[in-house]
């Protein structure tokens, strides 16, 4: 009977869901999520790169318990609660000197469409640069930023105006050596600011420092910079999405220390409160002082018990050292992947930062491989490994393992990857 009740109420949610499998998960621990059975999957998804600290850590778990037997909801309109409180000396603690003033929503499109709204008002100018590839969220406002697929965008024409486009990169995808392709990119940039948006009606750029939806593209350490400077010349300012590379991703706090890069406004979510949903615009307080009161807001941002969590989070992976955790296997993986791609051609790139890694795949005439991609991912699933594809041709498989994996894990996750090569190149 149970059962009967499961399969119709999968028929009775929208499928505008796309799935990757249709495992039913009823719990989680650590790295690995178990279906009704018991069967155990490793999970190196993180939920698209939110369980940082795998499912359910005790640490998290017992801070949620305790917050909700205190305060579930305290509107950030109306009265101050600790949760949020501590949580703004938590970041204090990792973010760079001049980001020290917070406003907490619940996603990750959230997240981008204040830190539009703060650049806009801050700026008195309205029109915004994104890059070829960029993934920014689905509302019209963060979807019109958004250009990793044109599933995120078709059929909801016409989106925000005011938006313009400049190539991100990629190294893999143009051919070029890695400098070269950040040459000719920032003179795109340039190029851009000349003939499409002047410089006196542009608020600044939005960047990834490590495309996520676009295909896990890590920039050259000179591009970053020479956004940077581009944006000190023409007076714009600098908003960095770290929304999927950030609390840890890449083995430091932020992905853009990478590159040391100071931006002007950052965008948190993801990671943050371990499953939770909580995201944040970072800038400094001369940005904020000019965001008037009344003009944003929202109901649930910054909830009680979603910032118990970020609290604990934060908390557990500074006292277990994860970031180091995190560069050593992302090392590890990197290196097993690369041996990997020695004996398996259709492996074009391997490419990523800590642990967001990304492989992508070409047919023999260099062409992407969606379907090979697909041969593969099945493959794992097969075996019981997680894993999710990106990219504009959905040819990039990335690893996004909780940041607490194991040697071990690693090791199991590569042998599976290989098994479902092998398998998918039998199928060719």
């Amino acid at each position: 009977m149970q059962e009967k009740e499961e399969i119709r109420s999968l028929s009775l949610v929208s499928p505008v869901w796309s799935r990757s499998t249709n495992l039913i998960a009823t719990h989680g621990e650590g790295c690995y999520l178990y279906d009704p059975e018991g069967t155990a999957y490793l999970d190196f998804t993180s939920g698209i790169g939110v369980t940082n600290l795998g499912h359910c850590h005790p640490n998290v778990v017992e801070a949620v318990r305790r917050q909700a037997g205190q305060l579930l909801h305290g509107q950030a309109n109306i009265v101050w609660h600790e949760a949020m409180l501590e949580l703004v000396a938590e970041l204090l603690s990792l973010t760079p000197p001049s980001l020290n003033r917070f406003f907490f929503s619940n996603s990750g499109a959230e997240a981008v469409e204040g830190a539009l709204k703060l650049a806009r008002m801050a700026t008195g100018r309205t029109n915004i640069i994104v890059f070829q590839g960029g993934f920014h969220g689905r509302t019209i406002g963060t979807m019109s930023l958004t250009t990793s697929k044109t599933i995120y965008r078709g059929h909801y024409q016409p989106l925000m105006a005011g938006v313009f486009v400049t190539p991100y990169p990629y190294a893999f995808r143009y051919g070029w050596d890695p400098e070269q392709t950040s040459r000719w990119c920032l003179d795109e940039l340039r190029f851009l600011l000349a003939t499409q948006t002047a410089p006196e009606e542009t608020v600044g750029v939005i960047v990834e420092p490590v495309l996520g939806e676009g295909g896990y593209v890590v920039p050259p350490r000179d591009f970053l910079q020479g956004v940077r400077q581009i944006c000190d010349e023409f007076d714009l300012l600098l908003i960095v999405d770290e929304i999927q590379s950030g609390i840890g991703r890449t083995g430091h706090w932020f992905a853009h220390e990478h590159f040391n890069v100071m931006p002007d406004i950052m965008t948190l979510a993801k990671g943050l409160a371990s499953g939770l949903p909580l995201s944040a615009v970072v800038a400094s307080g001369e940005l904020m002082d000019q965001w008037k009161p009344g003009s944003h807001g929202g109901t649930f941002g910054g909830n009680a018990v979603a910032c118990a969590a970020a609290n604990a989070t934060l908390q557990t992976m500074k006292q277990e050292n994860v970031l180091f955790n995190t560069e050593a296997r992302g090392e590890e993986l990197m290196k097993g992947l690369r041996d990997l791609q020695q004996n398996h051609p259709r492996i074009g790139d391997v490419r990523g930062l800590g642990l967001m890694v990304g492989v992508e795949f070409r047919n023999e005439e260099g062409s992407p491989d969606e379907s090979f991609t697909k041969k593969v991912l099945k493959g794992c699933y097969d075996h019981r490994l997680l894993l999710l594809s990106c990219g504009p041709w959905n040819n990039t498989i990335r690893f996004i393992p909780p940041l607490i994996v194991s040697k071990s894990q690693i090791d199991d996750a590569l042998d599976i990857f290989e098994m479902a090569l092998k398998s998918a190149e039998a199928q060719v």
